[in-house]
């Protein structure tokens, strides 16, 4: 939020706070216990069937459902730039068709032009909080109507569902005019978008980097068919067939994960989630810093919902992948990208759906070599390219490939 020890940033950026990461091994209800540090507090659910409901008063809602301030964060001392020169902005959003949800975000626009993209960032889940991408790794339209520049949606992790839902329904407000963008593309980050090819591709992922042996990869592949049928069964819809999918193919993925870090699996891992986002935690927790996001004090900050995460285990397993095709053939560019020691979302899965995918340039792009993806000078990742689809295999990075 300071832009200390940040570069210049040539977009402007949204950043929704949704969710965050997944966690094959526990269940929901475990998951969010350990992930919050605050675990006596609720999830924030403001229990009102009003539209005019108290929050509204308190925070100022306007009659479009939105209600945004400058953000100004003294707390982090003097950033050696104005608010005015960092155009930064934190707000909520009211979601329709809702019992008094709203989504909270912030809004960074480019500090070089105008007419730069502008990018809308997602972190997986589903349930937990994308500050962690915020501070670990680097409105809506209606408050901002002179933002009519190129605009691309991206994110990691559960965002691989989120991403082509989402497309889908702007995609819809663009044809009838109620949403005015200039939607240029998409790009998903370790995302879980295709269950059936990522989930069989764990017991290969695992043999090449040594992480079960030949024994092992005989013995838990036999479960693969079963997860296979369960995911067909499961489809697309999201219905009670997938929870005994993801149960199902659950085993797969803990055969394997045992104790390491499958986030990273050169690391060892640190707390419940193998990272420790405490200090996060503790700093959107304080009041001068509520305060300066325009949060209601008596609103506390939890990394996790157990509500979010369990009402969406339907979800969980459905293929995203069936709607990404039409969206290439629209002319919407498309990014998948993964760091190459990812186990939970390993690149290896990603590549195969990415392959198996049916549009109109498969051909070519299977045909199409890898090359090199060069920064600074240096090998970066190994890229294949072909038309408006790219899939860039990260070098030296985790799940969490902004933070290396």
């Amino acid at each position: 939020m300071s832009n200390r020890n940040t570069k210049h940033s040539n977009h402007s950026f949204f950043n929704f706070f949704s969710s965050s990461f997944e966690n094959f091994e526990k269940t929901g209800h475990q998951l969010i216990k350990d992930l919050n540090l605050h675990p006596n507090l609720d999830v924030n659910i403001v229990k009102s069937y009003n539209r005019s409901s108290y929050l509204d008063q308190e925070l100022k809602v306007s009659q479009s459902g939105i209600v945004e301030k400058r953000l100004s964060l003294s707390v982090l001392g003097d950033s050696g730039a104005t608010v005015h020169d960092l155009a930064q902005h934190a707000g909520y959003y009211r979601i329709e068709h809702t019992v008094d949800a709203r989504m909270f975000y912030f809004f960074f626009e480019s500090r070089k032009a105008k007419t730069d993209p502008v990018v809308i960032w997602l972190t997986g889940g589903p349930g937990c909080s994308s500050s962690l991408a915020l501070f670990y790794e680097m409105a809506f339209f209606k408050a901002h109507p002179d933002y009519v520049n190129d605009f691309y949606i991206t994110g990691e992790s559960y965002a691989g569902h989120y991403i082509p839902l989402l497309l889908l329904e702007l995609i819809k407000g663009i044809r009838t005019k109620k949403i005015y963008i200039n939607l240029k593309g998409f790009g998903i980050g370790n995302g879980l978008t295709d269950p059936a090819i990522q989930y069989k591709a764990y017991t290969d992922y695992a043999l090449a980097n040594k992480l079960i042996s030949q024994s092992d990869y005989a013995q838990i592949n036999p479960q693969i068919p079963d997860c296979e049928e369960a995911i067909k069964e499961c489809g697309t819809t999201g219905t009670t067939t997938c929870i005994l999918a993801l149960e199902t193919c659950q085993e797969i993925f803990e055969d394997i994960a045992g104790n390491i870090n499958y986030y990273d699996i050169r690391k060892q891992c640190e707390g419940s989630l193998c990272y420790d986002f405490s200090n996060m935690e503790d700093f959107l927790s304080e009041s001068s810093v509520k305060t300066a996001l325009g949060v209601p004090n008596n609103i506390d900050f939890v990394s996790c919902s157990d509500a979010v995460h369990e009402a969406m285990l339907n979800d969980w397993m459905r293929d995203l992948e069936v709607g990404i095709p039409a969206l290439l053939e629209q002319r919407i560019e498309l990014l998948v990208y993964a760091g190459e020691y990812d186990l939970i979302c390993n690149w290896l899965g990603n590549s195969r759906w990415v392959d198996a995918m049916v549009w109109s340039g498969q051909k070519q792009f299977l045909a199409t070599s890898n090359v090199s993806f060069v920064v600074g000078g240096k090998e970066a990742g190994v890229m294949k390219k072909y038309g408006l689809l790219t899939f860039l295999k990260v070098h030296d990075a985790g799940h969490m490939v902004p933070n290396r």
